[in-house]
């Protein structure tokens, strides 16, 4: 199996291992990792989910093998998997979490950007090299590059299709902490269990809210967020919210 998945005290963790490959994704494993993220969305035992990679590599993108001779039915076919893989953590109303050490290129760096947390060794590696390959860039990557480094940067980062370390990629703030290597998987797994006792429905409210920025205007959004909080502040996770903090103890959400 090239898509492994754990669950334990509310954090799922996702690997992918393909090493031989660089965990480039195949055709089989968009499948598998785009089935356990749908299975992480509905399933209330899921409150936090850790991607990562192997330790050598995040994921080298996707894999080029596959594309010998392609059709346009079969290109349309590819963009479709990883679309949806994208959305899946995009719109996913529970917090993602991506550890990745070594090479995080192509839809590999997509998978990354689309998560909330960015958790990166310094051998880290993120490229936008389809250009080496006669293609634009494909998994929502302009559209994510853009969202962390504006216009400019994002076509710098993606037209020169330049490796970009872990150092740098921190400095530029497409990475959240820069972790060390050999601390990397125990940092990303102590920032889910922290994600994890927080109000899972406050989180993916929150979620939803950093969605809603993109393409509203401020009274538009404004609107959105009263809604969003007018349901939370009915939910039993508000009130029990509430109760710790007058009682100045931890509080223990139940994701109601």
């Amino acid at each position: 199996m090239t898509v492994h998945f754990a669950l334990e005290a509310g954090v799922a963790t996702i690997t992918l291992d393909r090493p031989e490959r660089l965990n480039a994704l195949s055709s089989e494993m968009k499948d598998m990792l785009l089935e356990r993220l749908q299975f992480c969305a509905r399933d209330e035992a899921v409150r936090v989910v850790v991607l990562r990679g192997t330790d050598k590599a995040f994921c080298s993108g996707a894999d080029v093998t596959s594309m010998s001779e392609p059709t346009i039915p079969d290109g349309r076919q590819r963009l479709h998997a990883a679309h949806r893989i994208i959305k899946a953590i995009v719109h996913m109303e529970k917090p993602v979490i991506a550890a990745v050490a070594g090479v995080a290129t192509g839809i590999g760096w997509s998978l990354a950007l689309a998560a909330d947390f960015i958790l990166a060794a310094p051998t880290a590696r993120f490229g936008q090299v389809f250009r080496k390959i006669g293609l634009a860039p494909d998994g929502g990557s302009v559209y994510l590059l853009t969202q962390y480094v504006g216009v400019l940067r994002a076509k710098e980062l993606t037209m020169t299709a330049r490796l970009v370390g872990g150092e740098e990629a921190f400095r530029l703030g497409l990475v959240t902490e820069l972790v060390d290597g050999s601390a990397l998987h125990q940092r990303a797994d102590a920032l889910a269990r922290e994600l994890a006792d927080a109000a899972g429905l406050a989180m993916g409210m929150t979620k939803r809210l950093f969605l809603a920025t993109g393409g509203s205007d401020l009274d538009r959004f404004l609107e959105f967020e009263s809604h969003v909080q007018n349901q939370l502040i009915q939910t039993q996770d508000h009130a029990e919210g509430v109760r710790a903090f007058l009682g100045k103890r931890k509080p223990m959400f139940k994701g109601l």
